[in-house]
């Protein structure tokens, strides 16, 4: 089976995201995305790559590029083999800010914005998603992530907020998602992960 999916104008992770969903959706043919810029077509052949697939490139000039992504059926057997294998890691991811990285603010919220977005589109989800220090204004009303984390928390995605952090901004009302906890259900939590993704 072969699908096209037009991603011209669509900002990063969103032309990975669709290509990955369409991949996961074939066992065997391929998938060709239009993108109309560099970074995104380095992209889609750093997730080619990441999976083990063959892939092409073609180049419209004016940054038009068609990426080509091939996929056969055992292709699909070992990428169910290693899904099954991380979705038993128990993996958990760590926010302590409600921006990501040093730097600009506003990239700092995009960024994060974009990550938690990311995180919904791909699967397994987290276990997961823990709150403190500024990152607890991410679960609280006027974030600009609430519709993401919703989504995940009916998923089964455990959302928690450390309640002393939410004290300190005196923004506990306007919790919108997720539950409150104290720091030693945080560090159970964290302790009893496999794997730890810690993003601020």
């Amino acid at each position: 089976m072969d699908k096209n999916i037009n991603a011209k104008g669509l900002a990063c992770p969103k032309p990975v995201i669709l290509t990955k969903k369409e991949l996961d959706g074939i066992d065997s043919g391929s998938v060709t995305t239009e993108v109309d810029n560099i970074v995104a077509k380095e992209n889609l052949s750093k997730l080619a790559n990441s999976m083990n697939l063959e892939y092409t490139i073609k180049d419209f000039g004016n940054e038009h590029f068609a990426v080509t992504i091939i996929k056969a059926f055992e292709d699909k057997v070992i990428e169910e083999k290693t899904l099954k294998k991380v979705d038993s890691d128990n993996m958990i991811i760590v926010i302590q800010s409600n921006e990501m990285g040093k730097g600009s603010e506003a990239l700092g919220k995009l960024l994060m914005k974009s990550f938690i977005y990311t995180v919904k589109e791909t699967k397994p989800y987290p276990r997961a998603i823990l709150f403190y220090n500024s990152g607890v204004k991410l679960t609280c009303k006027d974030s600009d992530v609430l519709e993401d984390l919703i989504h995940l928390e009916k998923e089964g995605v455990e959302i928690i907020s450390c309640g002393t952090c939410l004290d300190f901004y005196s923004i506990k009302d306007f919790l919108m998602v997720g539950s409150i906890s104290n720091m030693y259900t945080i560090y159970e939590t964290m302790k009893s992960a496999a794997n730890t993704i810690v993003i601020g």
